[in-house]
């Protein structure tokens, strides 16, 4: 196992397992009751997701889905869940009394310097760092719980990145997958911070539940690779596995387009539609990202019907030729140095097409 796989595939797991701990840690002081520490228990199926992957595939990643990214929104998820819920209950760090406790802080910092000297360096470090958690802990919640939102969104795209690669993508592939994160993380947030900010959705608690349920779909996104990877197959003569070809040809875009429809864009104007012609939620930017989405969703199945014609003219044209089209449909062009492999599929597709048997002495020559 090479040294930087490791360190990779460990670090960015550490990673994970830190940023959950300061989630629950949130979660027990907001609602200070020590039994919400056992969320951190969570971080166990991370712990052994990182063994079992370091024993069979020596820290790389595996095809189309990454198991450490879904199990750390495991770990994290419920904690902004119950951040959220809880919202706006604690002081802010801008109220009289959260000024006194950084004041009296202050003194009792420089009253140790004074008093122990270099004797006491161990216990003033440690005062130290209980002080300094003690003023993280005046923050108002809001701001920590969306800090813990951005920071959340941020380490899945670097985590994402420092995770080792398997033998199924690419680094072109990679590279493409984190750029079509960063946009879809800084819509997730929007939606997130934009629809809970809003005073008559947080008197309401079903709704946002819903929100975070809205919310929770759109982020099953980011463990898969499927944006990027086309679906391997064979070459076919028969017209029932049309679907099949289109699927191979087009895997990604597909892939891509049921998301924005199903997972995204759709479901986020769904909600916003039921803030504005339910709730009767009106404001310029709830608006402008409605107008967004039905946007996005109209040019999706745009690209969707182009695609499915463009494939259909394709097809026609392919089969009054009578060539053959192998994923991700390209024309099938035999050569001398054409695979055996290729050799094999095409005696298949003579098998199907009897019209073909008089040319394949010369084809394969």
């Amino acid at each position: 196992m090479e040294l930087m796989v490791l360190l990779n595939a460990l670090v960015t797991r550490l990673l994970f397992v830190l940023h959950s701990l300061i989630g629950v840690w949130r979660v027990t002081a907001v609602k200070k009751e020590p039994k919400y520490w056992l969320l951190a228990l969570l971080n166990l199926l991370l712990c052994l997701e990182t063994g079992l992957t370091l024993k069979f595939k020596q820290g790389r990643g595996y095809k189309w889905f990454s198991p450490a990214i879904f199990l750390y929104l495991i770990c994290t998820v419920p904690s902004l869940w119950l951040l959220e819920i809880h919202h706006g209950t604690q002081y802010c760090g801008n109220e009289p009394g959260a000024v006194q406790v950084n004041v009296s802080n202050h003194d009792f910092n420089q009253s140790r310097d004074s008093s122990h000297g270099s004797e006491g360096t161990d216990h003033h470090i440690i005062q130290t760092a209980k002080v300094f958690v003690n003023q993280l802990s005046t923050i108002c919640e809001t701001v920590w719980t969306l800090a813990l939102h951005q920071t959340f969104l941020l380490l899945l795209v670097v985590g994402r990145w420092l995770l080792p690669i398997g033998v199924e993508i690419t680094r072109d592939q990679l590279s493409q997958l984190l750029l079509m994160f960063v946009g879809t993380a800084a819509d997730i947030l929007e939606f997130a911070s934009e629809t809970l900010d809003i005073e008559d959705v947080r008197k309401n608690y079903a709704l946002i539940n819903a929100i975070l349920a809205v919310w929770t779909w759109s982020m099953l996104q980011f463990p898969l690779d499927l944006a990027v990877q086309h679906i391997g197959c064979k070459p076919t003569a028969s017209p029932r596995r049309i679907p099949s070809l289109l699927l191979c040809r087009y895997s990604a875009e597909l892939w891509n387009i049921g998301v924005s429809l199903f997972i995204q864009d759709g479901p986020f104007f769904i909600v916003r539609s039921i803030l504005m012609g339910h709730f009767r939620i009106f404001n310029q930017m709830l608006v402008f990202f409605t107008a967004k989405n039905i946007l996005v969703v109209t040019l999706q199945l745009y690209r969707l019907a182009v695609i499915t014609l463009d494939f259909r003219a394709t097809v026609l044209q392919k089969s009054r030729k009578g060539e053959v089209s192998c994923c991700p449909c390209e024309p099938y062009e035999a050569s001398t140095h054409a695979t055996a492999d290729q050799d094999t599929v095409m005696k298949e597709f003579v098998a199907f097409s009897p019209k073909e048997e008089s040319k394949s002495p010369s084809e394969d020559q």
